[in-house]
């Protein structure tokens, strides 16, 4: 008898990401570039997290967006994967045109606990991102496919709706539609969906709130919080550079350590750790 895959770990897991897509309570997901960032995120309290492109492939001196951090998304999909969280990967378009390689990339994901996976299409042809997805659906039918089109992002915006109907009938669970961040477009846009819509938050654009309001369904923060990041390590080191003493949070260096130890946690120090000493840099 075949088991239910609605009721191993990885989908129950995968039941659990899609019904955090609530409307009127969206789910805000914060985005990881590294193991310890995505730990500290859970840390907070955060059940979901996805991961940051833009992060993992600045973090490897790669370029976004070119196909070029296949290894590096695995590896670092590896390392999360068994952490007690809900993983999202950001795969940009599969780091391949092939459906079958794309698929495969997928089917590796979901083998190491990843429960959702975004595909973009960068405008390419919609019939080939549809391909990709139904391929998806196909490798690892648990895997939360979150289509995203990039119409608002690289575009003016034509062709959203027409585009994201493709790839709902290839079997997407939810879309994504960056770079929309007109809220009467938005709530526009919920209103002929029937699966959950994602928006990427922008500082300048709509509040949590008021895109809860209008009925999206999930937020992400992108590559928010890694360029913040390093803003505020730039910042510091001016504030340093000119005498002054740098401001806001930093976390100890046993809080830091503590998230590469098995079971450590943020603030916490596991036991029999050796203690930082007095001076030591590194």
């Amino acid at each position: 008898m075949t088991a239910d895959p609605q009721q191993t770990p990885s989908g129950r897991a995968a039941t659990a990401f899609a019904g955090l897509h609530r409307a009127g309570e969206p789910l805000l997901l914060p985005n990881a570039w590294d193991h310890a960032s995505a730990r500290a995120l859970a840390g907070q309290g955060f059940r979901a997290i996805g991961t940051t492109s833009l992060g993992v492939a600045a973090a490897a001196g790669l370029p976004d967006g070119a196909a070029a951090t296949r290894a590096e998304t695995l590896r670092l999909a590896t390392a999360l994967g068994s952490e007690p969280i809900l993983l999202s990967v950001d795969a940009e378009g599969g780091f391949s045109d092939d459906p079958d390689e794309v698929a495969e990339f997928a089917r590796e994901l979901y083998a190491v606990g990843v429960i959702g996976v975004n595909l973009e299409d960068g405008l390419g042809p919609a019939a080939r991102h549809a391909a990709k997805i139904a391929a998806v659906k196909r490798a690892a039918p648990g895997l939360f496919v979150n289509a995203r089109t990039d119409t608002h992002w690289l575009g003016d915006g034509d062709g959203t709706l027409a585009r994201l109907d493709v790839y709902r009938q290839a079997g997407a669970d939810g879309v994504f539609v960056p770079g929309l961040t007109d809220l009467r477009g938005i709530e526009a846009l919920v209103r002929r969906l029937d699966v959950p819509l994602n928006v990427l938050y922008s500082p300048g654009g709509p509040t949590v709130a008021h895109l809860a309001d209008v009925g999206v369904r999930r937020v992400s923060l992108g590559s928010l919080l890694f360029r913040r990041a390093l803003g505020a390590a730039l910042e510091a080191v001016a504030d340093l550079r000119a005498g002054r003493t740098p401001a806001g949070p930093t976390p100890s260096y046993d809080e830091v350590a503590g998230l590469a130890a098995p079971g450590g946690a943020p603030g916490h120090t596991p036991a029999g750790r050796v203690t930082k000493l007095p001076g030591q840099d590194t």
